[in-house]
């Protein structure tokens, strides 16, 4: 049995040659948006419409499956979830990279400042990729 399948059982969502590709193109990609998704989704199921995406997508999205990436002023990225991790976006190319820190100091500090009981963060850092910064000094 092949992981995607596997892993769309762990999270009990019905496994559909589309939600198959689906995993196979996030896999793929670690980061894509809804209208990317869907280009590459319809190649091999041409007659995909793009509310199919979304339902699928928002069903992932409730079962935590697949996890939301905001890009301020840009569409959305999603990805498959993991490791609680942060990203680091690049301003010029919309590049997305996970990046692992441990975040539990910042936790503490800010559930002793707000007495929140915190479950999780959505941290962003953003700058320019060295692929961008090399073509700012050419």
């Amino acid at each position: 049995m092949s992981a995607s399948i596997d892993l769309l059982k762990k999270y009990k969502l019905t496994v559909t040659p589309q939600r198959l590709e689906i995993v196979n193109i996030l896999e793929k990609h670690g980061h894509i948006n809804i209208d990317d998704l869907y280009v590459e989704l319809k190649v091999g199921f041409p007659s995909v419409s793009l509310a199919t995406v979304y339902k699928n997508i928002n069903l992932m999205l409730e079962k935590k499956f697949v996890l939301e990436v905001q890009i301020q002023d840009k569409k959305n990225v999603y990805e498959l979830a993991k490791k609680e991790h942060s990203h680091v976006i690049c301003t010029e190319c919309n590049a997305v990279q996970d990046i692992y820190v441990d975040t539990k100091k910042l936790f503490a500090e800010v559930t002793q400042m707000s007495h929140f009981s915190l479950q999780s963060s959505n941290i962003t850092f953003n700058g320019f990729c060295l692929t961008c910064q090399e073509s700012k000094v050419s």
